[in-house]
């Protein structure tokens, strides 16, 4: 049996990783953090703020985030929770105009391997 090692937990701006969501738990590792490692394909790396427009986008692409999966655990999103969303989906939401907003100090430093930092800067809800 392998062990998962966790990628060092940083934000995009090299500062320690700040927690993104409790309620709904988040996070490849589901501990409320964006966290990731190598077994994380998807890179469940940008903390969002939910939106309505973006579930509905989503669950337009095939990703439908806002029904419940009682046999997974998963109470389904609404708006205004918080969650760790796939670089790539967050990347393609934004190319729609339907991106929705990020915490940068919540968001992992390898988002930036898929998303640029001016982005996640011109989207976030937690910067002055």
């Amino acid at each position: 049996m392998s062990v998962i090692e966790m990628d060092e937990s940083l934000n995009v701006l090299d500062e320690p990783l700040a927690l993104c969501g409790d309620d709904p738990v988040t996070g490849f590792f589901r501990d409320g953090n964006c966290n990731t490692c190598k077994e994380d394909v998807g890179s469940h790396t940008v903390c969002i703020e939910v939106s309505r427009e973006f579930l509905e986008f989503s669950r337009f692409r095939g990703n439908d985030l806002s029904t419940p999966v009682p046999e997974a655990g998963f109470k389904g999103l609404r708006p205004e929770d918080r969650w760790c969303l796939c670089a790539a989906r967050w990347l393609e939401a934004h190319e729609h105009g339907m991106a929705p907003k990020v915490f940068v100090t919540r968001t992992h430093k390898k988002a930036l391997e898929i998303v640029p930092i001016n982005l996640l800067k011109e989207h976030a809800i937690d910067l002055n």
